[in-house]
């Protein structure tokens, strides 16, 4: 084979390296449009596994390109304590600076967004919003909630005597936080020494006019820090109006609640001690479910500052110092770009598939299908689709806090309900199965979280159309058993035949069914009578002739008719 001409072999080579350079400054474009700029995550909803991917992939993705922020724009009711712990390790280890900022107006940082909130280089808050109401919920059923605030005395704690607002079984706000009282709105550290309370400001981060108005002291981080005014030297503005009568905190009911209680305020206590903020409100917010508003948590230094929309954020930011971990940052922030980062396909398949509901159903597929492809082999569609959904419902319950007894009394209960079907118990199985599955449904999830839980509906939902299934099966069982038998030995009883002719040794040859069967009498028989088949042993027929049936069956209907009747009369006659 001749070798090409130099020319086409030179004309070859241009042409790839014009395509490498045209790609390499498409990835450099792509590349460099969030350089230098900052990247937008936006969370909305519970926190869970899908919210946990998307932050960890966007802050990968900020840090591979140079970003020099990261926002965090936050409405959420709270969430998985696995998912908000590796969102926070994520931000703690990022060398990007993180700002959560809790958005758009009417948006709420609740619960697991508070500890988001407290975690990040620099907090903020949209006008009209609110955040705290971090108290654990108890595992299991009920929710109930351990070290829950109320008023001494017999009346009940509202949701304003608690200073929390409205408040729905998460632990979460449903509503406007009521202000808490003058004496629990200032720091406790108010009335210590300086020297007894050692503080850890950031001095850009928590600078409320600018940084220079404000008197430094030394940080331990090794930055400036300014020094917090007092809360004595606070406006009275900012400090909400007091509510009446004394209060306690209600001690856990339990050990597992104390344990869970005195591990969430240990965890938001040091990350308060992290950042330098308000580490009072932070453990009133774990131990009494208290809740700040916007403006209530930049008067009491829980967040830095409070913006109506992500630029006007960047833009107060502008010139700020972050320490991060390989040092202290300045933001030039004013009029850089904007990249808003959106979830890609996998997260979103991974946010449907931590949807106890969507797992629950997909587990119900899994066990009808193979059950349905185990009892009617060959056909293959139920099977395959009974094991994808089983595989993928499995997955999901991985990645939830899921009751495992909880797991097996749904199935348990599903195969109860599938066994009435071919067994009948007269109820007692099906009874038993549907108890099973709805007590199963009510334990399927170990932590009462807003977004997490399985609704009592669907669970009775499921239960009923399991149970129609059931109903279903069973009338075409029993509709089946009702249907003369048409193969096997069984079939032959009661058939008809025809005698042919005698054996010799006393029985007789006769034609049922197109076939020669060996056949006796107890009545005797003669060639061409019709028999009908009595009973079979072995391979010979018990048979009785049609005509002696007919005239048992005579005499039967004569024996009754010949009965003396003594209103019989004729026609015309006087009945005596």
């Amino acid at each position: 084979m001749p070798a090409p001409p130099p020319s086409a072999l030179r004309t070859s080579t241009s042409a790839i390296l014009a395509l490498i350079g045209l790609v390499l400054l498409l990835l450099a474009s792509q590349a460099g449009s969030s350089a230098a700029g900052a990247l937008v995550l936006r969370v909305d909803g519970a926190i869970g596994p899908a919210s946990a991917d998307y932050i960890h992939k966007g802050l990968t993705r900020a840090a591979s390109t140079g970003a020099q922020l990261v926002v965090i724009e936050l409405d959420t009711p709270g969430g998985l304590d696995t998912s908000m712990r590796s969102i926070i390790k994520d931000i703690l280890a990022s060398p990007v600076p993180v700002a959560t900022f809790v958005a758009p107006e009417g948006a709420r940082a609740a619960s697991a967004g508070t500890y988001i909130l407290y975690a990040s280089h620099i907090a903020a808050m949209a006008p009209a919003t609110n955040l705290g109401a971090a108290t654990p919920v108890a595992i299991g059923i009920g929710g109930a909630q351990p070290g829950r605030t109320a008023p001494l005395g017999d009346e009940p704690a509202t949701a304003e005597d608690a200073g929390t607002g409205g408040r729905d079984g998460s632990g979460s706000t449903s509503g406007p936080s009521h202000p808490p009282s003058s004496a629990q709105s200032q720091p406790a550290s108010a009335n210590r020494s300086p020297e007894t309370t050692p503080e850890i400001r950031d001095d850009k981060m928590h600078a409320r006019p600018s940084a220079s108005e404000e008197p430094a002291t030394t940080s331990t981080r090794g930055n400036t820090a300014d020094a917090r005014p007092s809360a004595s030297d606070r406006p009275e503005t900012a400090a909400p109006p007091a509510t009446t009568g004394p209060r306690r905190t209600a001690a856990p009911t339990d050990a597992m609640a104390a344990k869970s209680m005195s591990d969430a305020t240990a965890y938001i206590r040091s990350l308060a001690q992290l950042r330098g903020r308000d580490v009072d409100f932070a453990e009133r917010a774990v131990r009494e479910a208290a809740s700040l508003s916007a403006e209530e948590a930049l008067a009491q230094g829980v967040i830095e500052l409070i913006a109506i929309d992500t630029p006007s954020l960047l833009k107060q930011l502008d010139g700020r110092e972050v320490a991060v971990l390989d040092g202290t940052r300045t933001l030039a922030t004013a009029g850089i770009a904007i990249e808003r980062m959106e979830p890609d396909w996998r997260n979103r398949i991974l946010a449907a598939l931590a949807n106890p509901q969507v797992a629950l159903i997909l587990m119900m597929i899994g066990i009808y299908g193979l059950f349905f492809e185990f009892t009617s082999p060959g056909f293959g569609v139920p099977g395959v689709a009974g094991a994808i959904s089983l595989l993928i419902a499995l997955y999901a319950f991985q990645l939830l806090p899921v009751n495992w007894a909880g797991v097996l009394l749904l199935a348990v209960g599903a195969g109860l309900m599938l066994a009435e079907a071919f067994l009948p118990s007269f109820g007692g199985l099906g009874v038993g199965g549907i108890i099973a599955f709805v007590v199963g449904g009510l334990f399927l999830m170990d932590a009462d979280v807003p977004g997490f839980g399985v609704p009592i509906a669907l669970i009775v939902g499921m239960a009923l159309a399991s149970a129609a299934v059931i109903i279903a099966i069973g009338s075409f069982a029993a509709r089946s058993l009702r249907r003369p038998v048409v193969s096997g030995s069984e079939e032959m009883l009661g058939a008809l035949g025809k005698v042919e002719r005698a054996t010799g040794d006393g029985d007789w040859w006769i034609a049922v069914h197109g076939e020669h069967w060996r056949a006796r009498s107890a009545q005797a028989l003669s060639p061409g009578d019709r028999v009908r088949v009595a009973g079979i042993d072995g391979l010979t027929l018990t048979v009785t002739p049609i005509a002696a049936q007919s005239d048992a069956s005579t005499a039967a209907a004569g024996a009754g008719s010949s009965a003396p009747d003594s209103h019989h009369f004729t026609p015309g006659s006087t009945p005596s």
